[in-house]
Formats: C-alpha cells, sequence, structure tokens
C-alpha cells in the first residue's frame, strides 16, 4: 500500500480490519493494546490495531438477515439514510475482539433501535459502527504518539463500496485513497522480494515507483460533526455492557 512514512496509514477492510501505521522510533502504547514491531523498511517501526469483524459483520449480516439480496441493495437502502442512522449504534464485536478490547466475550449489538428504523437504517448504522471501531485503532495510534496522519490507504472487500468509503473518510477525519493493487499483503511481498533482488535501492523507491494513487474521498464536512457525537456515544458503549456479556457467556 506504500505505507513506508509517518503520517501515512494503511487500512485494510476485509473480513478483519487491520490498520497499520509507520512510526519513526520505537513507540509503545502502554496498555498493550496495539501491536508495536520492527517495520519492514530498515531502520522503522510500525503501529498494528486489528478488529476481528469489520467487512466480515456485513457479510455475515447479509448471509443472515438477507440472504437473497445482493450486497449494491443492501448499501443502495443504506444510502437513504442520513449520517448517523437516526440515532442507531452497531457494535461490531461478533467474534469478540481484539483492539481496543481484548476481549473474546464482547459481542455484537444493534443499540437505540426504534419502529422507525428499517434495514437500512440496520445497514448503515453496520457500516458506521465498524468505522467507529476501526476509528479505536487511529485514536490509540495519536495517544500513543504517532502525531499527524495526513492520509488513509485503503484496501480490502469493504473499501469497493463508495459510501463505505465516505463514511471512512468522515469518521477518520482524513483523506483517504485506494492504489492500484487491492492485495496489499500479497503485492508488498513482490515489492519486498524485488528489492531484495537488486530490482530497486530500497523500498521507499519501490513503492513510489509501483504504488500509484486511483481515487481519492475526502471528509464530508457535515458528516464529520455528526460522526463525532456519534462517536463519542459508541466509545461509551462497550464499557456499559462488558460485564453484562460476560455474565451472558
Amino acid at each position: 500500500m506504500g505505507a513506508v512514512e509517518p503520517g501515512v496509514v494503511a487500512l485494510t477492510v476485509g473480513t478483519s480490519g487491520v490498520v497499520f501505521a509507520p512510526t519513526p522510533s520505537a513507540l509503545i502504547e502502554p496498555e498493550g493494546r496495539l501491536h508495536a514491531f520492527c517495520h519492514a523498511v530498515p531502520g522503522m517501526w510500525h503501529f498494528m490495531g486489528v478488529m476481528l469483524s469489520a467487512a466480515g459483520s456485513l457479510q455475515w449480516y447479509r448471509d443472515t438477515m438477507s440472504p437473497d439480496i445482493d450486497f449494491d441493495a443492501l448499501l443502495k437502502e443504506a444510502e437513504t439514510v442520513p449520517p448517523g442512522s437516526e440515532g442507531l449504534q452497531f457494535l461490531p464485536y461478533l467474534t469478540g475482539e481484539r483492539t481496543p478490547y481484548p476481549d473474546p466475550l464482547a459481542r455484537g449489538a444493534w443499540i437505540g433501535l426504534t419502529i422507525r428504523h428499517g434495514r437500512g437504517h440496520l445497514t448503515r448504522a453496520l457500516l458506521e459502527g465498524v468505522a467507529f471501531g476501526l476509528k479505536d485503532s487511529f485514536t490509540l495510534i495519536r495517544e500513543a504518539g504517532l502525531g499527524e496522519i495526513r492520509q488513509v490507504r485503503a484496501s480490502g472487500g469493504g473499501t469497493r463500496s463508495a459510501l463505505w468509503r465516505q463514511i471512512l473518510a468522515s469518521v477518520l477525519e482524513t483523506e483517504l485513497v485506494t492504489v492500484n493493487t487491492t492485495e496489499g499483503a500479497a503485492y508488498g511481498a513482490a515489492l519486498l522480494a524485488a528489492v531484495g533482488a537488486g530490482a530497486w535501492s530500497d523500498v521507499p523507491s519501490a513503492c513510489a515507483e509501483a504504488v500509484k494513487i486511483t481515487g481519492q474521498v475526502q471528509p464530508d464536512a457535515a458528516q464529520v460533526e455528526v460522526y463525532r457525537y456519534a462517536y463519542s456515544l459508541y466509545r461509551q458503549l462497550y464499557p456499559a455492557l462488558c460485564s453484562i456479556f460476560a455474565a451472558m457467556h
């Protein structure tokens, strides 16, 4: 994805969601809620946050609730729902969680349901809930000392949706771009091998030549305000429910 310098973060929205943030020095999140490793680029490090059910949440939802409807139709319904889903929230902890809550007993939920909510609301709340879950990793990364995040490079099946890309850009409050590969890990491994074989002198040079931006989305100012408030509520849900999740188990 070309995430080889601080401030450029790779985001994968596949079955799970992965946030990969290069750091100029060995930073540590004090409570161990982020992975911290050496980067493939010599002399650099990275933070990584992982949520277990990102696009996997949407796959489960479609297969379970509306197996006869394709993803495009579901997302089209969600486009008609205003940002914030009229107060409906979704917790994406369908298989427990990893970042920021290393809790195998965490559970998924829609919270705030009323009779006015329809399937479009359920769908949009799910997209927003996954985006909020990913923002948890971005929040931890900033708090641990990375500083500015100026661009997010997105890949994975979830980012094929223009609606989801816009939600992510507005929730994360930063430019979100797509690049000329949808298989970031395999493509990155090939670039590293090419550097090792001498095709490029170093990894940044390989990325500058081989990784190209193919599209970009800017945060929507009106959505940003809505999502800041909705995220502040989202952050309160797991602490309020974690003891109940454990009791239910």
